[in-house]
């Protein structure tokens, strides 16, 4: 028996378990995983390497209408071929819905521009934010059917938050077509109290975006959320929880009986407030929602990480451009952290931070990392087992790991759109060689090996375990 591709002498690892063995790929699938395989066309050597599944971000934003006179800094081209570099071959960017734009006009759109043009799979999230009858009865159903199974709505930002009025509406909608509701859990009007007196007092600098954006403010929201999915009897996935408070309240969820799921990112882990506290405007390279906290919520997020709190690890990827006009130097944004562009840029670097900080350093193994970034976002949005994992039928997306590698991670060695990186500097230990994509290698050796193109929209299922918990 031969195959297209064999990837031969690597050390797999999967969410359950790390063994020896080959890997056989025929027509983009695992076909075999055992030793002596045979004969291939290609013969990919990974001794001395791992052999994951290949790596999934179920939270980014690409090409997404940032308001007047501001861009997004990645395309689907650049956004993808980024993550192809960090290791991933799957990627669950949002089709934001605009005020008074169906849900179904807005998946068309992002669908025209991603077409063609990725370097990995993508998958589309809904986002809500005019949640007409319409909406909620005719076109949530019908994009459920067509395997767009997840549904996020926000509490907070103008144009976008919806009321709780409106959140259960939603919820309700979400539970009846069995799609996975998601929540930005941020509490708006305490936020807006917040920065009108900052703007009271002159205080316009980007360091006041994250004292403007406190703990109390995601708490309070994250336990309405969890609250108001319970109230209609849905699953629910908290998304981006930056500090212990957040956690506490999706503990007491949980332990309320609801099915709360919980996701987090690589800037509360290695990010702090401090970080926007700059001279000049360089704070503005770090505005994101929720703000990094302080040591003492990083060290409560990897609590939350190694206790299993957390089902996700994301990069919450929403990249801005700095010195640009279109990005945080935005005429308005350079007059005040209200309006500098929210969100930074991190789909390439994202695991291999977790990898470095968690792996490398004792804090979790290497079968939780399999599951925090990929395994469990296949089985929680509906792509399982066909993502996320080494096995007989499984799509052949891998990612091969050295664990030894030292890089340290700079702006110059990156392929996103933006122009600087928020983690610039760190040091990581343990990086990405070769990026395979349904058989096919995109990225190798820090060469990118693959036409844009390669990658591909994947319908997903309902999921199981995301509604059950």
């Amino acid at each position: 028996m031969t195959y297209d591709t064999i990837v031969k002498g690597g050390t797999v690892a999967t969410a359950a378990d790390t063994f020896r063995a080959d890997i056989g790929i025929r027509d983009g699938k695992i076909a075999a995983i055992g030793l002596d395989l045979g004969e291939a066309a290609e013969i990919v050597d990974a001794t001395g390497l791992l052999v994951l599944p290949g790596g999934i971000d179920s939270h980014v934003h690409i090409s997404q209408p940032s308001g007047d006179g501001v861009t997004m800094a990645d395309d689907f081209e650049s956004a993808t071929r980024s993550a192809a570099f960090g290791g991933m071959t799957t990627l669950l960017p949002f089709c934001l819905q605009r005020k008074g734009q169906s849900l179904r006009d807005a998946v068309t759109w992002y669908h025209g521009l991603a077409e063609g043009e990725c370097y990995t799979d993508i998958a589309f999230h809904l986002i809500v934010t005019d949640p007409t009858p319409q909406a909620l009865n005719q076109d949530l159903p019908a994009l459920v059917e067509d395997g767009y199974t997840s549904v996020k709505v926000f509490m907070t930002y103008e144009g976008m938050k919806l009321t709780d009025r409106q959140i259960l509406e939603t919820l309700e909608a979400a539970k009846s077509c069995g799609a996975l509701p998601m929540v930005h859990a941020e509490n708006d009007d305490a936020i807006e109290y917040l920065r009108d007196r900052a703007m009271d007092r002159g205080d316009t600098a980007p360091k006041f975006h994250a004292t403007t954006r406190p703990i109390p403010a995601e708490r309070e929201a994250t336990h309405r959320a969890i609250s108001l999915a319970q109230i209609v009897d849905v699953p629910i996935m908290i998304v981006h929880v930056s500090n212990g408070d957040a956690i506490s309240e999706i503990e007491a969820g949980r332990a309320r009986g609801g099915t709360v799921h919980a996701e987090t990112c690589p800037q509360y882990l290695v990010l702090t407030a401090d970080d926007l506290d700059t001279t000049g405007f360089d704070g503005a390279k770090y505005v994101c929602s929720p703000p990094p906290r302080d040591t003492a919520e990083q060290a409560a997020c990897w609590s939350g990480i190694e206790r299993g709190v957390f089902d996700v690890f994301s990069s919450d990827h929403c990249p801005f451009r700095y010195d640009d006009s279109e990005g945080k130097k935005h005429p308005q944004g350079l007059k005040s952290f209200k309006w500098v562009p929210n969100g930074i840029p991190g789909v390439e670097t994202s695991h291999p931070i977790l990898f470095s900080e968690g792996v490398t350093k004792g804090r979790i193994g290497l079968n939780r990392f399999v599951a925090l970034t990929s395994t469990n976002h296949a089985k929680m949005y509906g792509l399982y087992p066909r993502k996320g994992t080494i096995a007989v039928g499984s799509d052949a997306d891998l990612t091969l790991w050295d664990p030894e590698r030292e890089e340290t991670i700079r702006q110059e060695i990156l392929h996103h759109g933006a122009d600087y990186t928020p983690y610039e500097g760190i040091r990581v230990k343990g990086w990405p060689v070769r990026t395979i994509l349904r058989g096919r290698t995109v990225v190798a050796d820090g060469e990118l090996r693959a036409e844009k193109g390669v990658g591909a929209y994947q319908p997903r299922a309902r999921s199981g375990e995301a509604l059950t918990g």
